[in-house]
């Protein structure tokens, strides 16, 4: 199958040549024609399967033959969770559209930025406007722009938009829009509880969906056991010893962030911090030095699990583990993208034994554990997923220390 058997107008095929893309991914295949057709999709694939052109070819086909735009209006919107993801998708929309008889308009509104260069930019409406729902309101109550003129809305991680975090934003937008309008969602994971609001915004759709939760065949997954206070000085001896060359490590709140970022530079190795709390021009600098390899070690908070896309990474690290299941496939999904290989490895400490059986369960995993000698756990670790290790003393319970009656009831027993 071909990009122009599928239906894509000449320029867009130049454009895809020029990039060096040859053939559609599998969800490229099966959303173009849909998405060419108008039709609502609701499309769940691995990170790194080809999501974002998979939707921004037909939105920029589409947008050939339109008239002039009006005034503050928008034809195009595309809601993302997180600033790095606005960014890198309106890059795409840019780098595809120039080569159309009239290039589009492509507008960014996110937060940690003067709004008022954005406020200037929607003064002649916007062809494409990527954005994320709190900044997109914020324009909208100065009167920035117009919704009413959008034909096509998007949602990109769209579980994350959906979920709790971003529900009674996305409810609001989502009543200023019109309702004869083609609505697309994508993302790696659809939970339960998100599903159903997806089902509510949609027409009709083109249901797909790519490989089973949990299965991420050009990544490499493994745990390590590990004792807490151990972590840091495991991953700088596994540097030494692998060799690696650039990391992305996850962990889960902004202090860790920082604090790890200062303990691996003070060891010697190009480590900067990502989270929230950095201003947007900062975030901006770091993820620059990183895609660019100047940045060897990236320390990053959950912001990065999506919208983050460094060709090639090879490793990522679960220094501390991802607080929701399905953030656990955005995370490990920063390696082995567009079918490389890439590795993850989780650092699996006695205290979130049962948490990593959780994400397992959910997607149908089962990991071998693994102990690096010189670093093995005081606290016995399973050697895989539910089982105990050979003559380890966890007192019938799976995966953990005995309980306080269990050590009571062998200390009766000692002392018979």
């Amino acid at each position: 199958m071909s990009f122009e058997s599928l239906g894509l107008c000449p320029p867009l095929l130049a454009a895809l040549h020029a990039a060096g893309i040859t053939e559609p991914t599998p969800v490229q295949a099966q959303v173009l024609p849909a998405g060419l057709a108008g039709r609502d999709i609701q499309a769940q694939a691995p990170t790194g399967s080809g999501k974002t052109l998979a939707y921004v070819l037909p939105l920029l086909q589409q947008l050939i033959g339109d008239g002039q735009r009006g005034s503050r209006t928008v034809r195009q919107l595309v809601l993302v969770p997180t600033r790095e993801l606005a960014e890198q998708v309106a890059g795409v929309f840019t780098e595809y559209g120039r080569g159309l008889p009239r290039p589009p308009k492509v507008v960014v509104a996110i937060g940690g930025v003067s709004i008022n260069p954005q406020m200037l930019a929607l003064r002649g409406g916007a062809d494409v406007l990527v954005a994320t729902p709190g900044r997109l309101l914020d324009l909208l109550d100065h009167n920035a722009l117009l919704l009413d003129g959008v034909h096509a809305l998007v949602l990109d991680e769209a579980d994350r938009l959906l979920d709790l975090g971003f529900g009674e934003q996305m409810q609001q937008l989502l009543r200023l829009l019109p309702r004869s309008r083609q609505t697309l969602l994508f993302s790696a994971t659809f939970p339960e509880d998100t599903s159903a609001l997806a089902r509510a915004s949609l027409r009709e759709p083109l249901q797909v969906q790519l490989d089973a939760p949990g299965q991420a065949p050009a990544i490499v997954q493994r745990v390590i056991c590990v004792d807490e206070h151990r972590r840091n000085p495991l991953l700088q001896h596994l540097t030494r010893q692998e060799g690696w060359e650039q990391v992305l490590v996850f962990v889960a709140s902004q202090r860790s962030s920082e604090n790890l970022a200062q303990k691996l530079a003070k060891a010697g190795f190009q480590a900067e911090a990502l989270h929230g709390d950095l201003g947007q021009g900062r975030r901006a600098r770091v993820l620059q030095g990183f895609a660019e390899g100047r940045v060897k070690w990236l320390v990053a908070t959950d912001v990065a699990a999506r919208g983050i896309d460094i060709a090639g990474l090879p490793l990522v690290i679960n220094y501390d583990l991802p607080r929701s299941t399905d953030d656990y496939l955005h995370r490990i999904g920063r390696s082995g993208r567009a079918g490389t290989q890439g590795m993850a490895i989780s650092l699996l400490t006695e205290a979130n034994q049962a948490h990593l059986r959780l994400i397992e369960k959910r997607h149908r995993l089962q990991l071998p554990r693994e102990v690096v000698a010189g670093f093995e756990p005081q606290a016995t670790a399973p050697t895989a997923a539910g089982t105990p290790a050979a003559g380890a003393d966890n007192g019938g319970i799976k995966g953990k220390r005995p309980s306080k009656k269990d050590r009571l009831r062998a200390a009766q027993a000692a002392g018979q």
